[in-house]
């Protein structure tokens, strides 16, 4: 079946409301910290206050005599037991050496490297008696200068003995020798300076997990709030602990968001699995909000120059970049990743641009780990390809739209320069419906009513482009994947007819107990109500490899279809039989079986009993049953794409922002139900512009303290600082996957800084401002007023 046909199956584009909400509405979920186990304790980790210093000694004497403490455990202890935490991506520096990859102990030994660095485990019978105790945990530090800011990390004090500069890797992609031919002969050059900031991912539920041993079985179960239990489970037994992946059991329970952050392996789980053999008990962890401010992995943190060769008539000849991108203390799974295969290859967009080189260096610092964090490396590329071309326009005195027109890529399959190759799209109507939807022709008027209340007002684009569903597996592992990157799927129908579904992927609020459900349905010709689906057990579901980079429906939902053409397959034989015709000749629609040319038909759920109750069946060709299982490798990423259009209004005195208007149009393929993917936008929009206008993680430069460690200091979106949102799609179906989809979580955090940046600096042109980092605070953009008319 085609994506074509598959898109007008019964239950595709509906917006069918969410399965699973009623559980979650009437508090009926469970997340791992509602899980209570016989025997359980509590741990609670004693925590680095410094951002860089050696461990002197560690005394927990007085701790291990404290009421209630079951144990206290250093990094003394799983020394030589336990490993170190991986990184899941190597990268080759382009002197053909690895990049540092330097030891990242689960408790710290000898050195702490960031305010947070777990440095001891208490752990109790009851959370208060761990915390009483790890307070009585005396550590003799002897304190070392810190560095929290990328740029500065070269001339710092060295992190690890195995890098003496700090430095990770150089990395770069690209013609260089062309790109240089290119600028030597451009009628004019545009250059950016830009600081990508820092993110802390804030999920609603924070990171919890319980460790458990079976001592009659031997065996080990993991509750965790973790977005691919499978991956947790590998890196967990083959590289850290060394146990037999199938004495090893992963359960995510309902997971309160992730957004990346819960992609990785943490310290955490490690510690509460080990412990719990070591005490023969349950051990639990659940992070306080403080914690999570410190130790989740942190998002972004890029410092870029880059440089945009036009011709005169403001055509992209060739784009030039370096980023500094800050890894933290240590490499996280994906980490390296991130600025590297997830970045670089984006930044051709939505353009011809002919020749792009792009240069990476990746410095270890003194703050807490940067990992994925929603789109990963794409929201990074969009900000600065879309802050570029506004620029090259405003330079050229080419409209914003204008200036895209003449570099959008119209013809498909496209190869980039930078290795991609983006096989649909139609980045045009996009655009134009972008603009329509937003009403950029009555701008003008809405401008002059801005400037009558004194206030500026001021219009922003931005066209992105992301790579979803990371693939192919062979691929990804030449430029240093340590992990396939298939997906797996089960369709088990019962002898009644219902379905149930094992997918490999996993859903912290994704939905896909209802989407799942709507491709299942629509492929058999069941009620939607009778498919359930089942995720985030290792114990119960095939090897997969969990929800991140919008791969659920392209991959997991592929997946999925193959299993249904092995039921289909198989049902039609067994209908064949039963209606003694030739299986050539019969036909399946809208869950019946039916003879070509004739009223003969019968319908799936027959099939299904005859399956399992085999009395009138081919047995001397067909085995009982109907349970079917299979494996998809994409043969390419998906490459969603749209166009946002956003407007500002900007109080000059105080210099104060508020987004009165946002446009987002969207191509995501074939849409299965319009109300998850409108979720998804509303809730990436409301992250991206939270980056662009409020979120800042900020760590002292002096001390490496963190400052903004709480949401007091941390200012997250909320209801009032967004504006009703206008959404469109368009619909390029996908040419690689069965339903045509393209992924979708993920968009509204790229497209939407651009999109609010270039409206504030829009805003204030006339003003003399040129550019400001994000967040565009009121501090910030008053700042930047002030020093334009000093000027």
């Amino acid at each position: 079946m085609g994506a074509s046909d598959f898109a007008k199956l019964p239950y595709i584009g509906e917006a069918l409301r969410r399965k699973e909400d009623a559980r979650f509405l009437t508090g009926a979920g469970q997340y791992t910290d509602d899980i209570v186990l016989a025997n359980q304790r509590y741990a609670v980790f004693v925590r680095s206050p410094h951002a860089h210093a050696r461990i002197n000694s560690i005394d927990t004497s007085q701790a291990k005599s404290m009421p209630g403490v079951r144990a206290v455990f250093t990094g003394a202890d799983l020394a030589g037991k336990v490993n170190g935490l991986p990184c899941g991506w190597l990268i080759t520096s382009t002197d053909g050496t690895p990049m540092k990859e330097p030891p990242h102990p689960v408790l710290a030994i000898g050195k702490v490297r960031y305010v947070g660095d777990p440095v001891a485990m208490v752990v109790a019978d009851s959370v208060e008696q761990a915390k009483n105790a790890a307070e009585a945990v005396m550590v003799d530090y002897e304190v070392l200068g810190a560095c929290v800011d990328v740029r500065d990390a070269r001339n710092a004090p060295a992190l690890h003995d195995e890098a003496p500069d700090n430095h990770c890797y150089k990395w770069a992609i690209g013609d260089k020798a062309q790109v240089d031919a290119a600028f030597a002969k451009a009628a004019h050059v545009t250059r950016i300076d830009l600081v990508n900031n820092r993110l802390v991912p804030n999920a609603i539920e924070p990171r919890s997990a319980i460790g458990v041993y079976n001592r009659g079985s031997d065996e080990y179960t993991l509750y965790v709030a973790n977005q691919n239990p499978h991956v947790e489970r590998l890196l967990m037994t083959a590289f850290v602990l060394g146990l037999p992946e199938h004495k090893v059991r992963v359960i995510a329970p309902d997971v309160g968001g992730g957004f990346g952050s819960k992609i990785f392996l943490y310290a955490e789980d490690v510690a509460v699995t080990w412990a719990a053999r070591q005490l023969n008990c349950a051990v639990k962890w659940t992070a306080e909000r403080s914690e999570s401010f410190l130790t989740d992995a942190h998002g972004r943190d890029h410092v870029t120059h880059a440089e945009m060769a036009m011709d005169k008539d403001g055509r992209f000849l060739a784009m030039r970049v370096h980023t500094d991108a800050n890894l933290g203390a240590y490499l996280s799974t994906f980490s390296t990743a991130v600025p590297t295969i997830l970045y670089a290859t984006l930044l051709a967009g939505q353009y011809t641009t002919p020749q792009i080189y792009v240069e990476v260096d990746a410095w270890f610092t003194n703050t807490a780990p940067v990992d994925a964090y929603r789109g990963a490396g794409r929201p990074e590329a969009t900000y600065l390809l879309e802050r570029l071309v506004t620029r090259c326009g405003w330079e050229m005195g080419l409209s914003q739209d204008e200036i895209r027109r003449r570099n959008l890529i119209t013809q498909f399959p496209y190869q980039t320069p930078v290795a991609l190759q983006y096989d649909t799209g139609d980045y045009v109507a996009c655009l134009d419906k972008a603009m329509q939807l937003a009403d950029v022709a009555g701008f003008e008027a809405r401008r002059q009513a801005s400037e009558a209340k004194g206030l500026k007002r001021g219009i922003g684009f931005s066209s992105y482009i992301e790579a979803c569903g990371l693939a192919p597996s062979n691929i990804a592992g030449a430029l240093g994947a340590r992990a396939g990157l298939f997906e797996c799927g089960e369709v088990r129908v019962h002898p009644t007819g219902s379905v149930t579904v094992f997918t490999g992927a996993h859903s912290h609020g994704q939905g896909h107990e209802t989407t799942f459900a709507q491709v299942v349905a629509a492929r058999l010709g069941i009620p939607v109500e009778n498919v359930d689906v089942v995720h985030g057990d290792t114990g119960r579901i095939p090897f997969g490899m969990g929800t991140y980079g919008s791969r659920s429906i392209s991959v997991g939902g592929a997946a999925i279809m193959k299993a249904l053409d092995k039921i289909e397959a198989k049902a039609r034989k067994i209908a064949a039989h039963l209606m003694e015709a030739s299986e050539a000749d019969i036909e399946f629609t809208n869950g019946e079986f039916r003879v070509k040319g004739t009223d003969k038909k019968v319908p799936f759920a027959q099939v299904a009993l005859t399956a399992y109750v085999p009395h009138n069946y081919p047995l001397d060709q067909l085995e009982p049953g109907l349970n079917e299982t299979a494996f998809y490798d994409p043969t390419n990423f998906t490459f969603p794409a749209g166009t946002y259009i956003c407007e500002v209004e900007v109080d000059p005195a105080t210099g104060q922002v508020r987004v009165d208007r946002f446009t987002a149009v969207d191509d995501f393929g074939v849409i299965i139900n319009p109300m998850i993917v409108e979720g998804q936008v509303h809730g990436g929009i409301a992250q991206g512009i939270g980056q662009a206008l409020l979120e800042n993680c900020v760590y002292d430069k002096e001390t490496g303290q963190l400052l903004t460690g709480s949401f007091m200091d941390y200012a997250m979106p909320r209801a009032d600082d967004l504006p009703d949102f206008q959404l469109g799609t368009v619909c390029t179906p996908c040419t690689h996957n069965a339903l045509g989809t393209k992924g979708c979580g993920e968009a509204g955090a790229i497209g939407a800084p651009p999109a609010v940046i270039n409206a504030v600096l829009d805003a204030l042109r006339d003003l003399g401002v040129k550019d400001f980092d994000m967040p565009a605070t009121p501090a910030r953009v008053w700042e930047a007023i002030q020093q334009a008319r000093a000027q």
